[in-house]
């Protein structure tokens, strides 16, 4: 049954790159200035930049470690939540604000942040409840062996994300007709739904234990 699942996540990862490339075909043509995105940064760095600082919606959880990310990743989270696919108030509102040329921009300067920090190739090793609902939920069939080395540059690195951030982003999967909170994602709704919620928690404890590459980088006004 487990083979099957993962056999059935590839098939459905194939089909999803569809949205992805069409996400990137809006801004094919549009590349990102490290620079530039730094000094447009002004409006992320007082949720990202500083370390443990925490979101009270949909629940209080640590906003997620972005610097070191891919910068397809990025921008393609930054289109999800202008179009709305992905439902945060204050991240919608902050993406809608937003050109292809600032996403890319955006995008360029976290991703050079992660410069100089590389992921084990082997994560550590899982207990046996976590690992069965990793194997289960085909997580590395799209987040790599290790969970930093996505199949698809669209797709974000896991490892090391914090743990609070990751239950939430996969309870926000199984949200349906809900104008405030929700991610419209076909692949990692289907995943997502096979888990209880004390499974997600489970997945994400042990990712957030894993060698990773994203990291927290602070500002000099918030040290």
């Amino acid at each position: 049954m487990i083979q099957t699942l993962s056999t059935i996540a590839r098939t459905l990862v194939a089909a999803a790159t569809f949205s992805a490339v069409a996400i990137s075909a809006q801004a094919q043509g549009v590349t990102g200035d490290v620079q530039a995105g730094q000094k447009k940064a002004e409006m992320c760095i007082g949720c990202h930049g500083i370390p443990g600082y925490q979101n009270a919606f949909p629940e209080i959880h640590k906003v997620p470690m972005i610097s070191g990310q891919s910068g397809a990743y990025i921008s393609a989270a930054l289109h999800a939540y202008k179009k709305g696919d992905r439902k945060h108030p204050t991240m919608r509102g902050i993406a809608g604000s937003l050109s292809d040329q600032d996403m890319a921009d955006l995008a360029a300067f976290y991703a050079s942040q992660g410069a100089g920090k590389t992921a084990a190739e082997t994560p550590r090793t899982a207990g046996t409840a976590a690992a069965a609902l990793i194997e289960k939920g085909a997580c590395a069939s799209c987040h790599g062996a290790n969970f930093s080395k996505p199949i698809d540059p669209s797709y974000p690195k896991i490892g090391g994300q914090h743990a609070d951030y990751l239950f939430v982003a996969l309870k926000s999967y199984t949200v349906e007709g809900n104008n405030m909170i929700g991610r419209s994602n076909g692949v990692m709704a289907g995943i997502a739904k096979q888990f209880t919620h004390a499974e997600m928690r489970e997945i994400a404890k042990y990712l957030s234990t894993v060698d990773g590459e994203l990291k927290v980088v602070p500002q000099s006004r918030f040290r």
